[in-house]
């Protein structure tokens, strides 16, 4: 078996996952692309497990842990994508400022205390005196 045409078609679906990762807007399509990368690692495996001869296989397991990997990353992804989809009604990456819309939510904190004022709340409080 030649390795050239295995080896070819990994590095076009690869390249084609890189192009979708970065030029992608779509968070669903962007879970694609790794997925096209992580089939594209894939076929590299069992090519060269193939073409090595190799007598424990193990391109091939480590195909298997790879499809193990990919499916529990895109269990997770898409769990991740349909709550923010549901939160904030766009699945467009950049439109998903998380943290920074986050941060705009929370009220600003109190003013800092006076360290005198608590001393003498303490100094109320150890008197028995009622702290209002």
């Amino acid at each position: 078996m030649h390795l050239a045409y295995p080896a070819v078609l990994a590095a076009l679906l690869f390249s084609i996952g890189v192009y979708g990762l970065l030029a992608r807007r779509n968070a669903i399509l962007v879970l694609m692309s790794v997925e096209l990368m992580l089939n594209a690692v894939n076929l590299n495996l069992v090519a060269f497990d193939a073409w090595l001869r190799d007598a424990l296989h193990a391109g091939q397991a480590l195909t298997l842990f790879t499809i193990t990997v990919a499916a529990a990353e895109i269990g997770l992804g898409l769990a991740i994508v349909l709550l923010v989809f549901r939160t904030k009604g766009t699945a467009d990456v950049d439109r998903l400022t998380a943290l920074g819309d986050r941060a705009a939510e929370v009220p600003a904190p109190a003013a800092p205390l006076d360290p005198a004022a608590c001393d003498t709340e303490a100094d109320d409080a150890s008197k028995g005196q009622a702290v209002s």
